[in-house]
């Protein structure tokens, strides 16, 4: 009987904070792929073995958890002002779907340097020594990163003595500037920032009440709402949720009927199919507590604690975007997050997650009556743990 042959495309496995990811060059993949649709989506789902009803992707690159299951396609800008387009998929473990509705932030830290390995940013952009500048359009949410990535004897520096909680050993240090990183989008409160209009909601969610939430579009939309609201404290680690199939239900009822509320859906069950946005995390003031890496985290170490959760589960440390999202918050006054950490003015934060502690910025201010962040700031690292090709049953129409 025919059979389907392997095509083999070259790839990069890459670690890009708190996540790792299958990276393609737009121009290596096959042709269908390469605009979306049906086949990029086949493609990738194959790439990282999904949908796998054994929840283990076995048979694929992912290893069976939203920091592992995605995939990223960079390619040369025709924008001004830009050097390559960033495109992210975070892809399904068991289900037949790739999600394109927002951006992972932690894999923002490896497209640069991908993007200069690659020979995707001109050549004259790349020092022989120092810090190269590099512009991404981050094509899933139309905003621009400006990733500010080291060189070594004009080559991408990879190892380093930046250490990043949830990230077992030392790297380079990346800095990040996701610019103007609020949803541009009028909210029906004429909020662009808070589809609502409001930095505090009221939020009615069936088995649980009424609660109060900051519901906001920055770095990716997040539903903010205090831990004590939901009966946790936020020193929680994972096996504290994630092996507890209640509370994971309940929180994909708060996330469902606050993507509803934000106007991200139209219907409950839209909800199932749009697994990536928005996050949902929970928020707390200050407390000491243990790190899953077995660290001490002092009260005194951070400004608040925050639990975040991603495709469904807590994350083990805290997604990029949602870090963007902790800072703009931060920043406004109001917030739950703000409140958290203790309210009024502040340029930044530093919030407890569960592998420890993480440090984010934003320069918020009112313009024409409405907040306005011009850009949020984070470190991250980044490096190349495989590179090569993948190969995939796969059929080019």
């Amino acid at each position: 009987m025919p059979h389907l042959p392997q095509t083999r495309i070259p790839a990069t496995y890459m670690r890009g904070g708190t996540s790792k990811g299958v990276f393609f060059r737009l121009q290596d993949l096959p042709e269908a792929a390469q605009v979306p649709g049906k086949a990029c989506d086949a493609l990738l789902l194959r790439v990282i073995g999904s949908p796998d009803p054994y929840g283990k992707q076995i048979d694929g690159m992912g290893a069976a958890t939203s920091s592992t299951s995605k995939t990223v396609i960079v390619s040369k800008s025709a924008r001004p002002d830009h050097d390559v387009d960033y495109l992210f998929g975070q892809v399904s473990i068991d289900q037949p779907f790739v999600d394109w509705s927002g951006n992972c932030g932690n894999l923002s830290a490896a497209v640069g340097p991908f993007a200069i390995s690659n020979g995707l940013v001109d050549a004259s952009r790349v020092p022989c020594d120092g810090v190269a500048t590099v512009r991404i359009w981050q094509a899933n949410i139309g905003k621009t990163i400006i990733a500010h990535v080291p060189i070594t004897d004009g080559a991408v520096q990879e190892t380093g003595d930046f250490e990043l909680d949830g990230v077992t050993f030392p790297a380079a240090e990346v800095r990040l500037e996701f610019i103007d990183p609020a949803d541009e989008g009028e909210g029906d409160g004429g909020g662009a920032m808070f589809p609502t209009g409001h930095v505090v909601d009221d939020l009615e969610v069936p088995g649980i009440g009424m609660l109060k939430a900051t519901l906001i579009n920055a770095g990716i939309p997040t539903i903010f709402v205090n831990a004590d609201a939901i009966g946790y404290t936020g020193t929680e680690l994972q096996d504290a949720i994630n092996g507890d199939a209640k509370a994971l239900a309940m929180f994909e009822t708060l996330r469902a009927h606050g993507a509803l509320r934000m106007g991200l859906i139209r219907h409950l069950d839209e909800a199932a199919r749009r697994q990536h946005t928005p996050k949902i995390a929970f928020v707390a003031r200050p407390a000491g507590y243990t790190a899953s890496s077995g660290k001490a985290i002092g009260e005194g170490d951070v400004d608040l604690l925050v639990r975040a959760l991603s495709m469904g589960k807590l994350h083990h440390a805290m997604m990029g975007t949602a870090a963007v999202a902790i800072g703009t918050a931060a920043a406004i006054a109001g917030t739950l997050v703000n409140l958290a950490a203790g309210g009024g003015a502040r340029q930044s934060v530093c919030f407890g997650h569960p592998s420890g502690t993480l440090r984010v910025g934003a320069e918020a201010a009112v313009v024409d009556g409405q907040w306005r962040v011009t850009k949020a700031l984070m470190s991250r690292s980044a490096r190349v743990l495989m590179e090569g090709h993948v190969r995939v049953p796969f059929s080019n129409p």
